[in-house]
């Protein structure tokens, strides 16, 4: 599908809306509509199978995680727009068939040609761009298929593939859980940096099992994880555990696997409860970014999603809202060492780019997340007076100089931006 030429109706209603929302500030309806209309336009394939590739946008693979955040937008249009359902549909499809290739990848390929990021030591197979094993990306696709659900009444994504992968990914889960005993998975990439390869031949700094959080080797920026517990996937996995014991409601063959993954979020949440917690003088009790079990922590935040500070926007409750307060206080200040405030912006940003560079993504999470509209528009100005001029949102940018940018535009920032501006606008994906 090209919007290059014509737009859908249902897509020209919303920018009409949205334009009589923001009719005194052109910029911020421009740039709107570059980004609403940008994902379809450059990065979305629809195939001859019926399924959807979307490419993340410079990188011609597919990732799971991004592709979910890089479509969400346009499930406020699947309701009237059978097109546009029938689109997100598909990429239901083709993710869970790749989550049925390989639970263990993040990032695919179009057809089964051998491209990969690099010539890593892991089980790759020719359908694998990369192979870096991170929890969001299971996550992503079960919270896409039941979006779909909700937002448009459509079951017929529940399909055997979708059973098959929800399978898939509780044996993954179940498995991490006991990572030193019982994961096959190992991950090494030579002459790289760091963040871009695993600890002990493969496996990663090591872990306590059997505390009941799932292990995850990178975070969602593809980083490795410091500590294997990361927090916020954790949070993440609850939420899609619970999503689909749901769905299992609505389809008898899934029933228990339902109950299953009921219980599973109950173990996990009592787990992020138990050792994902930790003080901080000045503010109180607040969650950790990563823990090992053992007691070791890192206490920070990083711009990408899932993230602490996504964690009402994901769905997951804490256990107290003075938690969450007191867990924004600290990741939103000078105690996240990835927090950085400059004469043009102030934000998250993250180790995957430099020192002093914040992301358009965790600006668009503030702003989901704020209390008060004022908030969410203070937040929207910021992110359009950063676009480096190029009327499109950016990975990280200098909080002094947003001329400076690591991405010339991202299709995941583009999506963010537009989900805040349609929340402030009073629509809102349904959950």
């Amino acid at each position: 599908m090209s919007m290059k030429k014509t737009l859908p109706e249902s897509m020209e209603r919303l920018l009409d809306k949205v334009g009589e929302v923001f009719q005194d500030e052109p910029k911020i309806v421009d740039m709107f509509k570059r980004c609403y209309t940008n994902t379809l336009d450059t990065t979305v394939k629809r195939m001859e199978d019926g399924s959807t590739y979307v490419i993340t946008g410079d990188i011609p693979a597919m990732w799971l995680r991004d592709s979910v955040a890089q479509i969400r937008p346009y499930l406020l249009l699947a309701k009237e727009d059978k097109e546009i359902s029938d689109l997100i549909a598909g990429l239901v499809k083709r993710q869970f068939f790749y989550i049925n290739l390989d639970p263990y990848a993040n990032a695919f390929n179009e057809e089964a040609n051998g491209n990969c990021w690099e010539k890593d030591e892991t089980d790759m197979g020719p359908w694998i761009w990369e192979r870096k094993y991170e929890i969001d990306s299971l996550c992503y696709p079960v919270q896409l298929a039941y979006l779909l659900w909700k937002n448009t009444g459509r079951t017929d994504h529940f399909d055997q593939g979708f059973i098959q992968g929800v399978h898939r990914i509780l044996e993954v889960f179940e498995t991490e859980m006991y990572h030193e005993e019982k994961s096959p998975y190992r991950f090494i990439r030579r002459n790289s940096f760091y963040t871009d390869t695993l600890s002990r031949d493969g496996m990663g700094a090591l872990v306590k099992s059997g505390t009941g959080l799932i292990w995850s080797g990178f975070r969602p920026s593809d980083d490795a994880c410091t500590y294997g517990y990361l927090i916020p996937s954790n949070m993440f996995a609850v939420v899609i555990l619970e999503y689909i014991h749901e769905i299992s409601k609505i389809i008898p063959s899934m029933e228990e696997i339902g109950q299953k993954a009921m219980k599973m979020a109950d173990t996990v949440r009592t787990a992020i409860e138990t050792y994902g917690v930790t003080k901080v003088e000045g503010i109180g009790d607040t969650y950790a970014y990563e823990v090992d079990g053992f007691g070791q922590f890192h206490l920070m935040d990083d711009a990408n999603v899932p993230s602490l500070l996504s964690m009402r926007y994901l769905g997951y409750k804490p256990s107290s809202p003075e938690l969450e307060q007191q867990t924004r206080a600290v990741i939103l200040s000078e105690r996240n060492p990835y927090y950085y405030e400059g004469s043009k912006a102030k934000g998250i940003g993250s180790p995957h780019t430099p020192v002093r560079y914040i992301w358009h993504i965790s600006m668009a999470m503030e702003g989901l997340t704020a209390r008060s509209k004022e908030e969410k528009y203070e937040v929207i100005k910021r992110m359009v007076a950063t676009d480096g001029g190029k009327g499109l949102m950016h990975e990280g940018f200098h909080v002094d100089h947003p001329e400076d940018y690591t991405r010339e535009w991202f299709s995941w920032a583009n999506a963010m931006f537009c989900e805040l501006v349609l929340q402030y606008c009073g629509y809102e994906v349904l959950k």
